[in-house]
């Protein structure tokens, strides 16, 4: 009911094994634990906690200004929503090496799958806009090797995120994963790619899982979960996905209100009462204690 009963340790294992798995791990970014009920019930493999959509829903932009204690506490709810594995967005560690390790403690506690780190500077920004910086090759195998010594549970999953395409070029970004997978990385995210050929290359030149980030808006192409699979990609991630959905249908139902003064020109793209209620799943809080919940839950038979 409350949260999931399979523990963290559990989680962390499964992950593991799809990753040796050779198929494709669907992970779709969730802003709450609401919506990561919705991922595990549409039945995807695991859920994705986007630095960037968090700070977007703490009306921030994403250029480091969430700390440690926010992004862990929220990942933690979400990750104790479901049964699913979560993957959560690291940024740089929350600061200098020592800070590295003290974040992978926080990502553990909170029954996190695993994190990727990044090689940009601080404050970092965007994977996919212009004018990023990223630190020293000697810096970030600073980062990787404080998260791997960090982590209690050989489970938990290190993937480092490399920044350096759009900065140093293709290259120079694959040289960075090999020393990165090298340091002792687990997994390793190549971040804005520019076409299907250089998502190729990475796959070609790098042995560990690679993880590719289908987010809209940027200057990766949208490649299809099949594309990526028989790329040879092991995990996909859509960060931000269901936050601009979310917030595209709230834009639509504020105009609407504003110039119409009702909701019921949107009312059949709501979701329903029913559908809301079998996500926070009421019927087993009914079961568990008859006395608390003595109702009918609407669009349910008896």
């Amino acid at each position: 009911m409350t949260q999931a009963r399979t523990t963290p340790a559990q989680k962390r294992r499964r992950f593991r094994e799809a990753l040796a798995s050779g198929r494709l791990q669907r992970l779709p970014g969730a802003f709450s634990p609401l919506a990561a009920r919705a991922v595990a019930d549409h039945g995807f493999d695991g859920v994705y906690v986007s630095g960037a959509a968090l700070s977007a829903d703490l009306a921030l932009p994403d250029i480091g200004l969430t700390t440690l204690t926010e992004v862990a506490g929220r990942g933690g709810q979400i990750a104790r929503a479901t049964e699913l594995p979560t993957l959560i967005d690291a940024d740089t560690g929350f600061g200098e090496v020592a800070n590295v390790a003290r974040t992978i403690g926080a990502f553990e506690d909170a029954g996190l799958a695993g994190c990727h780190l990044e090689d940009q500077v601080n404050p970092k920004r965007c994977g996919h806009l212009d004018g990023k910086e990223v630190v020293g090759t000697d810096v970030m195998l600073k980062r990787v090797r404080a998260a791997v010594r960090a982590r209690t549970d050989p489970d938990f999953l290190i993937c480092a995120r490399t920044d350096a395409r759009a900065v140093e070029g293709l290259d120079a970004a694959i040289d960075r994963a090999k020393a990165y997978v090298d340091a002792g990385a687990d997994m390793v995210f190549p971040e804005a790619m520019r076409d299907e050929a250089e998502f190729a290359a990475f796959r070609k030149a790098v042995e560990v899982p690679l993880l590719a980030n289908m987010t809209e808006f940027g200057a990766s192409p949208l490649l299809t979960a099949r594309q990526l699979e028989d790329l040879g990609y092991n995990v996909v991630i859509w960060p931000v996905s269901s936050l601009r959905s979310a917030m595209g249908a709230v834009d639509e139902l504020y105009a609407t209100l504003r110039e119409q003064g009702t909701q019921e020109p949107v009312v059949d793209r709501m979701q329903t009462r029913a559908r809301l209620y079998d996500l926070v799943d009421y019927a087993s809080y009914a079961a568990f204690d008859e006395e608390l919940f003595d109702f009918k839950i609407p669009g349910r038979d008896a």
